[in-house]
């Protein structure tokens, strides 16, 4: 069960060993030992008392902003790193091993994309048609990435950058053509988005990054040691790597949402720039709809697990190629 206190005045409080939750329809308790994870937005109050028992049931305390990225966080000290995954992490940075690892990240991505594509159905010729292309646009790129070679990772890099980009205007260019008209949007916008879809695909990401933050945590990783996204100051830069293979779940859930047109103006404001801010009924429901979308059990490589579970175990593999580097 993942907690979520977004609305003003709302307090996560303790009593006889249980959460309580105080907001203005009354008072609710919560077992800890069902709870994996508390999201707090500005204007909820959390208690010292509170934060050591989520600390103590290693319950994951995300503060979170407007866009739902974690703007800080609280852990257990037993998320302690050892050296040797700091080293080895350090030295795979440097060595060529980490250029067949962003290729397959990349590569995974693309994957990914078409085949969210190639499952939307269109009876409109033209969306199918235009769809189909940019599936062969994007498998080009695919290609390109498969072959591409290099000594260095930084003298590769900015062809990476570049299909990965260009993948992504195909990508987004099909999703949007396959949404309903009212819905559509000319182009990706980030923070703040600028239609419906991009609003909710920016906070589905905000939440996500605070999964896999959590799970490299968690695994002893340091997240501000990036391999492809390295140059960025006091950013969780690993986060912005590992995160491209779980894009799409993101990307799955925004978009089911938007076809059925769940969200109405109530859910969301528009702001006098253009711009599209998410309200508390809009985010209950998108937040409610993701972890969902997480919490299901699926299989990867043999193991079924759920989603969640997933990015941890990936965490957990990444640390041990780390300490073996």
């Amino acid at each position: 069960m993942d907690l979520v206190l977004n609305t003003f005045g709302t307090s996560l409080q303790v009593e006889n060993q249980l959460f309580l939750v105080v907001h203005a329809d009354g008072k609710q308790w919560i077992d800890p030992e069902k709870l994996k994870s508390i999201s707090i937005s500005k204007g909820a109050r959390l208690s010292s008392d509170a934060a050591l028992l989520a600390i103590e049931h290693e319950i994951e305390v995300l503060f979170i902003d407007a866009a739902g990225k974690p703007a800080g966080r609280l852990w257990s000290v037993k998320y302690g790193s050892i050296s040797t995954i700091r080293r080895g992490q350090l030295a795979f940075t440097q060595s060529t091993a980490s250029i067949n690892w962003i290729k397959d990240l990349i590569g995974e991505k693309l994957d990914n994309q078409m085949a969210l594509l190639l499952s939307i159905t269109s009876d409109d010729i033209a969306v199918k048609n235009l769809v189909a292309r940019n599936i062969e646009r994007i498998q080009n790129i695919r290609d390109k990435v498969a072959d591409s070679k290099a000594e260095r990772l930084p003298d590769l890099l900015p062809s990476l950058r570049g299909w990965e980009g260009s993948a992504s205007k195909y990508y987004f260019n099909a999703l949007s053509a396959c949404l309903p008209e009212s819905l559509r949007f000319i182009q990706r916008s980030q923070n703040p988005g600028m239609d419906v879809f991009n609003m909710l695909l920016n906070y589905a990401y905000g939440m996500l990054y605070g999964k896999v933050e959590g799970a490299l945590i968690k695994a002893g990783i340091d997240p501000y040691i990036g391999v492809m996204h390295r140059d960025e100051y006091n950013r969780p830069v690993l986060v912005y790597d590992v995160i491209e293979r779980f894009r799409v779940w993101a990307d799955y859930v925004v978009y089911g949402l938007t076809a059925q047109q769940v969200f109405i103006p109530g859910c969301y404001t528009v702001r006098e720039d253009g711009s599209y801010w998410l309200e508390n009924s809009g985010k209950r429901i998108l937040i409610q709809s993701f972890n969902d979308y997480l919490n299901e059990v699926i299989k990867i490589k043999g193991v079924e697990r759920s989603r969640q579970v997933h990015i941890d175990l990936y965490a957990q593999s990444l640390a041990r190629m780390f300490e073996i580097s």
